[in-house]
């Protein structure tokens, strides 16, 4: 019996941290415009790639592009909370944090742009 103990207890271990996880996107969901105004523009890219029939290695860039976009996000969102948490006051270095997170986000979100018109610009004008 007690070696059943562990496993039951890992497992749940193991579902908790997809609760949590679910948590943190709903989380940002609800209070980041950015992540919101991304998870649109992901629906709209989907609905693009249906509507013009993508082959499956551009369904995997956009795939790619889609949940890379929102994970950088996520991670923005969880660097923004954390330095807020430690330094309520102006700081230098926490402004530098919270600058270069939001920097990674336009970096990716610059080239998922440029992706997306060599994809969809084909399409669109072909």
């Amino acid at each position: 019996m007690d070696s059943k103990e562990p496993k039951k207890t890992e497992a749940t271990r193991f579902f908790r941290s997809f609760r949590h996880a679910a948590a943190g996107i709903a989380f940002t969901f609800k209070h980041e415009r950015n992540f919101q105004i991304h998870c649109f523009i992901s629906v709209l890219a989907a609905a693009a790639g249906i509507y013009f029939h993508l082959s499956a290695f551009e369904w995997v860039i956009v795939l790619i592009l889609i949940a890379g976009m929102l994970s950088l996000e996520l991670m923005n969102t969880a660097v923004e909370k954390t330095v807020d948490l430690v330094s309520k006051e102006y700081r230098p270095l926490a402004k530098a944090a919270k600058d270069a997170a939001a920097g990674s986000v336009l970096v990716f979100a610059i080239l998922s742009f440029i992706l997306g018109l060599v994809i969809f610009l084909p399409k669109i004008f072909g």
